[in-house]
């Protein structure tokens, strides 16, 4: 039985009252509330109990305790949603919950952290080196050469990024990221296609090839742009595109990511795929890449989000995930 006709099983009164948790408090709150909605809309369709909350760090105990809810579909990104806090407020709750736990959302959106791991696990990631206010440009551009990329190790949709060109713009760069929480990061530039491979419980979805007329996909590209074009089927040979996906889910589990996300990945010219960064609550907008690869294996949006959701009906003890994060009894 597929995934989507196993779901059809599934009685919407079975998941209870839910909660979707959209909005908080990040530099992508907007991206959030627009995932949010399309997440609602699509569990209302279905039949589901479900209840959007806007997120706000003063009074979501308080909602969330007076709503008695029976499980919660996480859609919040970055800093607050998806860095392992809201997952930890619903584990004291003993509120089941989509997506990655604690301790793994909490890596898997600190890039830095993330790229420490995926060295010691033997996976392949641009060199980087971390900034300060006294960091040299000329000793970041001799080490790992032009162009590169800055940018804060605690943001997602691309904010605070810049591609540097010269050494004479690694400053501006670097105090754009520092705007936000966490280190800086340069990174060493991938000259080569931009691909990203959604993950789906132990599943890995079709390879998306990005092509973008900026500079990289940056926030304008992925929320904005018409220009933008998303290729599915991705081009690469089977081979290829099956080595992309195995890389992805090794780097997915090499911070204990789990239930679903997605893994954005370069590949060098030379055919070498480098992992760029993990997202363990991606975007689900009209534009969002997600629903472009469940698209390409027949499921339509709200069958992916019955999906996510259904995850959180699965057995769960505090040593082991299987899809979604569960906390005491279903």
């Amino acid at each position: 039985m597929s995934m989507t006709e196993h779901n059809k099983t599934i009685d919407p009164q079975t998941f209870g009252k839910v909660a979707v948790l959209m909005g908080g408090w990040s530099a992508e709150r907007a991206v959030s509330l627009r995932s949010g909605q399309a997440v609602l809309d699509a569990l209302l369709r279905r039949g589901v109990d479900a209840h959007g909350i806007d997120v706000n760090k003063e009074t979501v105990l308080q909602v969330l305790e007076k709503g008695t809810y029976d499980r919660a579909f996480i859609v919040l990104h970055g800093p607050g949603g998806e860095d392992g806090r809201i997952q930890a407020v619903l584990e004291v709750m003993g509120i089941p919950y989509t997506g990655s736990d604690v301790l793994s959302s909490a890596l898997a959106m600190d890039k830095l952290r993330s790229k420490m791991i995926l060295e010691a696990a033997g996976l392949p990631t641009p060199d980087y080196m971390v900034l300060d206010d006294e960091t040299d440009p000329e000793y970041v551009v001799a080490s790992l050469g032009l162009p590169l990329m800055v940018k804060p190790a605690l943001e997602g949709s691309s904010i605070g990024m810049s591609r540097v060109n010269e050494p004479q713009q690694m400053r501006d760069a670097y105090k754009t990221a520092a705007q936000f929480p966490g280190a800086v990061i340069a990174e060493r530039w991938i000259e080569g296609g931009e691909y990203t491979v959604t993950i789906l419980g132990e599943q890995t979805l079709p390879v998306i090839k990005l092509e973008t007329p900026n500079e990289f996909y940056d926030y304008e590209a992925k929320y904005q742009s018409n220009q933008t074009r998303y290729l599915c089927p991705s081009g690469l040979e089977p081979e290829q595109e099956g080595q992309m996906q195995r890389l992805a889910l090794a780097a997915f589990k090499a911070v204990g990511a789990s239930g679903w996300g997605r893994v954005d990945i370069l590949c060098s010219a030379d055919g070498k795929p480098w992992v760029i960064e993990l997202n363990t609550v991606p975007g689900m907008t009209d534009h969002s890449l997600v629903p472009m690869a469940a698209k390409a294996i027949g499921m339509d949006f709200d069958q992916l989000v019955y999906a996510i959701l259904a995850q959180t009906l699965d057995g769960y003890n505090g040593d082991q995930q299987q899809g979604g994060n569960h906390v005491g009894a279903s």
